[in-house]
């Protein structure tokens, strides 16, 4: 029963994936369109679904035993991310794609795309968890892997790891919202219903839209930009095998609730992150190596979520 309720999720995020993809080859959806629902989501929809969902789901009893799962993440992130760098150093990746191939086998799209899939799959009571592995993906990409995204492109700005720039990144719209619930909750501030009910319906916005800007994601990939050699390859196999595994063994030696488990796991699993390619254009990197391997991994995690959430229900 269990294995069959996931897969049934997996179907329905499929499903509206092909939605997203059907309206976009038919001319409803496009560029344009992918932006404003990117913005839509992370700017609107996710900050009104963090805090509602925390409102709901959360209490100083559970903040107080995320601790572990917050050091468990980071833990895992810094480890992952220096194992990357060993392996490009070892496959001797180009210095133009150096720091975003680090930045991309360690890191993966939590918020974007693991939000609405683990809400699929596991309902609102794992928001708590994947925004934990959230907090922790996040800041590593804005410091670490900005920085080293930045040297990739061979001009050196000077600007250090850790600017108020960089801390403008790391408190986006979704983080806020976390943080503005974790003060609700610690000062027993119960908003009005007319508020909760609003946040509860925009963030129920955020999952169909996702999954649409995904199906165009994927329609926009062309196979003649797909090439793969072994870089793609070990990149995909530390996007989908190593991190998840990592993960998996690290909790094995703490004792975490079987739900903060099942989350951390599918957040790293996910596909590479779509500001990689943003910031990589920003800064002169090879930005469409970063499209491509968006398009590919997120191809791939069709395949692989499926795979991680039977397994993780026997």
């Amino acid at each position: 029963m269990i294995i069959g309720d996931a897969v049934q999720s997996v179907f329905s995020i499929v499903m509206m994936i092909g939605v997203g993809y059907i309206l976009t080859h038919k001319g409803w959806f496009d560029g344009n369109i992918s932006k404003l629902f990117s913005k839509l989501v992370v700017r609107v929809s996710l900050p009104a679904l963090m805090f509602s969902n925390l409102m709901k789901n959360f209490n100083k009893d559970i903040l107080m035993e995320s601790k572990i799962g917050i050091g468990i993440a980071f833990s895992t992130m810094f480890l992952s991310y220096g194992i990357s760098i060993l392996i490009a150093r070892v496959l001797k990746i180009p210095p133009k794609r150096k720091g975003l191939f680090q930045s991309m086998f360690a890191l993966s799209n939590t918020i974007f795309i693991g939000l609405p899939v683990n809400l699929a799959l596991f309902g609102e009571k794992s928001v708590p968890m994947v925004l934990l592995y959230y907090i922790a993906n996040t800041t590593t990409f804005w410091t670490i892997g900005v920085y080293y995204i930045r040297k990739d492109s061979g001009n050196d700005d000077g600007e250090g790891i850790f600017t108020m720039n960089t801390l403008k990144r790391i408190f986006s719209p979704p983080l806020m919202g976390f943080l503005v619930a974790l003060i609700f909750i610690i000062l027993k501030i119960n908003p009005p219903k007319f508020i909760m009910d609003s946040c509860r319906y925009i963030g129920n916005l955020t999952t169909a839209i996702s999954m649409f800007f995904i199906g165009i994601i994927i329609h926009s990939l062309h196979i003649k930009d797909i090439y793969f050699d072994k870089n793609m390859i070990v990149l995909l196999i530390g996007r989908f095998v190593f991190c998840p595994l990592l993960v998996l063994t690290t909790l094995y030696y703490f004792e975490v609730p079987l739900l903060m488990e099942k989350v951390f796991v599918i957040e790293a699993a996910m596909p590479v992150m779509t500001q990689s390619a943003i910031v990589a254009q920003a800064y002169g990197a090879d930005y469409k190596y970063a499209t491509v391997m968006v398009s590919v991994t997120t191809m791939a995690s069709l395949l692989f979520i499926p795979l991680y959430t039977i397994l993780l229900s026997l």
